[in-house]
C-alpha cells in the first residue's frame, strides 16, 4: 500500500508540474502568492524581540506595509514577460521599506525572486552587472537607513540573499542552455542520419539502374544479332539457323537470370525468394567473351591481374565495363570488327582496356556518341575513385580504358 501511494503521489506531482509548464502565468501567480505569504509571516517576526533570539507575534504590519508587500508580490506575476521592469519595481518597494524602518516588511524577498529571474533569462555579463548593482543599492540602503549598526546580520543577509539569487539564476540559465545544446545536437544527428540514409538509397538506385542497363543492353544486342542471323539462314542453312536460335535462347535465359538477381536486390530482407547467386565478376569473364564470340564478334583476351581477388565493387565494375564496351563494339563498330580485351593489375590499380578496329561510334552530327552506356561506365568508375578514357583510336577503331583502385583511397575505408 505504501509503494502504491508513493507512486500515485509521484504521478500527481508530475501532472501538476506538466500543467504548470504549459500554464506559466498560473505558476507565476502561485509563486507570487507564496512570496506574499512568506513576507507577511516575516513581518510578524522580530529578530531582536528578546535576549534569547527572535520572537513571533510581538509586532504586526500596518496597512501601508501590507500594501507594499502586496504590490511587490503582485509584480512577480509579470516576471517572465518584463523581468527588468519587475526587478526595478521590487527594488523600489524594498528601498521604500528600508528607508522608513518604522514599518517592518521584508519586501526584499520579492526583489530576490525578481533578480533570480533576470539572471535566468539573460546572459552572464548582464547578470554580473545587474546583480552587483542590486546588491550594492539594497545593502547600502540597509546599512545607512536601518535601525541596526551597519555591520548587523540583517544587512549582511540582504547582501548574501541577492548574491545567491543571481548565482542561482545564472545556474538555471546555464543548465537550460546545456540541455538545449544537447537537444539541438541530437536533432542535428537525426537529420544527418536521415540525409545519409536518403543518399545511400539514391546511390543504390543508381547502381541498380546501371546494372539493369548493362544487362538489358548486352543481352538484347546479342539476341538481336542472333535473330537476324537466324532469319538470314533459315531457308539456305537451317542447321546454322537452328544454332543461332539456340544462342538466342541462351542469351535470353542469361538475361532473365541476371534481371532476376538484380531486381531481387529490391526485395525486403524477409522475402523468401532472395537472390542467392553472386554478382558477376572477372572470374566469369571467359563466359562473357564466349557469348560475344558466338554472336560473331572475335574477341582476344590478355590477362595479368594476378591471383589475388579484387574487392567486390571493383570486380563487378570491371566486368560491367567489359560487357558494356563489347556491347557498343557489337552495335556500332560494324560487321567486320574485332575486339581485344586486356585486364592488367599494376600496383594498387587494375587497368581494363577494350580496343576494336571498327568504325568509331558517332552521333548524327559527327560528334562522338555519348549514350547511357558510356555515362554509366563513367559513373561506375567515378564512384570507385578511378578514371575512364573513351575515345576513337588513331587510324580507326575505338578505345575504352578504365583504371580502378584496388586498395582504398588515402584517408578512406580502413576501419579504425
Amino acid at each position: 500500500m505504501t509503494s502504491t501511494g508513493s507512486a500515485a503521489g509521484a504521478l500527481s506531482l508530475r501532472r501538476l508540474v506538466d500543467w504548470f509548464r504549459t500554464h506559466p502565468l498560473a505558476f507565476d501567480a502561485t509563486l507570487a502568492s507564496g512570496v506574499l505569504v512568506c513576507m507577511v509571516a516575516g513581518s510578524f517576526t522580530d529578530p531582536h524581540g528578546s535576549p534569547n533570539g527572535p520572537t513571533f507575534g510581538d509586532r504586526a504590519p500596518d496597512a501601508y506595509s501590507v500594501l507594499l508587500m502586496t504590490a511587490g508580490a503582485a509584480a512577480l506575476v509579470r516576471r517572465r514577460r518584463e523581468p527588468f521592469v519587475v526587478l526595478g519595481l521590487t527594488v523600489a518597494f524594498t528601498l521604500v521599506e528600508l528607508v522608513d524602518d518604522s514599518r517592518p516588511a521584508p519586501i526584499a524577498m520579492s526583489a530576490v525572486v525578481a533578480l533570480c529571474t533576470v539572471a535566468a533569462r539573460t546572459d552572464r555579463p548582464t547578470t554580473w552587472r545587474v546583480g552587483l548593482a542590486t546588491m550594492t543599492v539594497l545593502t547600502a540602503a540597509a546599512m545607512v537607513f536601518g535601525p541596526t549598526p551597519w555591520y548587523a546580520q540583517e544587512n549582511l543577509g540582504i547582501f548574501a540573499w541577492t548574491g545567491m539569487a543571481a548565482a542561482a539564476g545564472d545556474a538555471v540559465r546555464s543548465r537550460r542552455a546545456f540541455v538545449d545544446a544537447i537537444r539541438e545536437r541530437a536533432e542535428r544527428a537525426e537529420r544527418t542520419r536521415e540525409e545519409e540514409a536518403r543518399r545511400r538509397v539514391a546511390e543504390e538506385r543508381l547502381r541498380i539502374a546501371r546494372d539493369l542497363h548493362d544487362v538489358v543492353a548486352h543481352h538484347i544486342a546479342l539476341v538481336n544479332v542472333q535473330a537476324g542471323v537466324a532469319a538470314h539462314l533459315m531457308e539456305k542453312r537451317p542447321d546454322q539457323a537452328k544454332e543461332a536460335l539456340a544462342h538466342v535462347r541462351e542469351a535470353g535465359r542469361s538475361a532473365l537470370d541476371e534481371l532476376r538477381a538484380t531486381v531481387g536486390l529490391l526485395r525486403q530482407s524477409g522475402d523468401p525468394e532472395a537472390p542467392t547467386e553472386p554478382a558477376p565478376g572477372l572470374a566469369v569473364l571467359d563466359g562473357l567473351l564466349d557469348s560475344f564470340r558466338k554472336a560473331g564478334l572475335p574477341v582476344a583476351l590478355a590477362r595479368a591481374d594476378g591471383d589475388g581477388p579484387l574487392p567486390a565493387a571493383v570486380d563487378l565494375a570491371a566486368y560491367r565495363i567489359v560487357q558494356e564496351a563489347l556491347t557498343n563494339v557489337r552495335k556500332h563498330a560494324g560487321p567486320d570488327a574485332e575486339a581485344e580485351v586486356s585486364v592488367v593489375r599494376v600496383g594498387r590499380t587494375v587497368e581494363i582496356t577494350v580496343l576494336d578496329n571498327g568504325a568509331s561510334p558517332a552521333a548524327p552530327d559527327g560528334a562522338p556518341a555519348g549514350g547511357h552506356g558510356l555515362l554509366g561506365m563513367r559513373e561506375r568508375v567515378g564512384a570507385l575513385g578511378g578514371t575512364l578514357t573513351a575515345a576513337p583510336r588513331y587510324g580507326g577503331g575505338f578505345r575504352v580504358q578504365a583504371i580502378l583502385p584496388v586498395a582504398p583511397r588515402t584517408g578512406e575505408g580502413e576501419d579504425t
